[in-house]
């Protein structure tokens, strides 16, 4: 399973912006763009310029690629899936990457980041309806219940990610009875992701 390994917050300073990649570390005085909110490298201060139209599109679709963890070709594949959706294609896009099952994890408050959402989901550790799951990219439909396995309720990690992370789930998804099992109530609208990328600029450069 190809996954990015490089530095990751070398990956916030790039697109100049929190992308929320390490968890609670990005709320504290301790994360790079704090000290230095400029792009990485020796040129880094000479890149805070804006660029042309393309380079504008570019940032956007590589800042959404890295919010959710994906490499290019996986990114480019759903792109194209969502293009021959019906509907507003950005917008499709946006509702296919927000019903990934290492998002929903994540949003379920059971990881602190996607990336750590992620690792949860390949470890065995997420069930969707009663079935164990154990691929990240996974796309979750209307109704599915997304719960945690029996045996990793007790883990004190998991209950600590509950009772501390302050993140509301979002309107599309609710909790069924506990913390610990959460369904698909309706498919996420643009109105309901709170991500901030401007997916017409994806549209575009994938449209040349």
């Amino acid at each position: 399973m190809a996954r990015y390994t490089g530095p990751t917050c070398r990956q916030c300073r790039r697109e100049r912006v929190k992308l929320f990649l390490k968890g609670t570390k990005c709320d504290t005085l301790k994360c790079p763009m704090e000290r230095k909110p400029y792009p990485p490298g020796a040129h880094g201060r000479e890149r805070l310029r804006q660029g042309s139209e393309y380079l504008i599109q570019l940032r956007e679709k590589q800042k959404a690629r890295r919010i959710y963890g994906m490499l290019e070709r996986a990114f480019s594949n759903l792109y194209k899936l969502a293009e021959r959706q019906p509907g507003v294609t950005g917008e499709n896009l946006l509702r296919m990457l927000e019903l990934r099952l290492d998002n929903v994890v994540f949003r379920a408050r059971w990881g602190t980041s996607r990336s750590q959402a992620r690792q949860l989901v390949s470890h065995g550790h997420i069930l969707v309806n009663g079935k164990r799951v154990t691929i990240p990219s996974y796309r979750l439909r209307l109704d599915d219940e997304v719960t945690l396995k029996e045996t990793s309720k007790d883990i004190e990690y998991f209950k600590h990610n509950v009772d501390t992370i302050d993140r509301a789930l979002p309107e599309w998804l609710g909790e069924q009875g506990s913390s610990w099992e959460v369904k698909v109530l309706t498919l996420p609208t643009r109105e309901q992701i709170d991500v901030d990328v401007h997916e017409q600029l994806i549209v575009e450069l994938y449209s040349k």
